[in-house]
């Protein structure tokens, strides 16, 4: 999740389409809360660790 919003923010930058770059940073902050919980142990969704 982190690697896709990583991705659309730079073609969201590139191409000058801003919503991308909206999703982008989104995505990349879910990623990014999504991989804290699981690496501290918390399951996610059922799961208990998050790749």
């Amino acid at each position: 999740m982190i690697i896709l919003g990583l991705i659309l923010l730079i073609v969201g930058i590139v191409f000058g389409i801003s919503i991308l770059t909206t999703i982008g940073v989104i995505l990349m902050l879910v990623g990014a809360v999504a991989w804290l919980l699981g690496t501290t142990g918390h399951p996610i969704g059922g799961r208990s660790h998050y790749w």
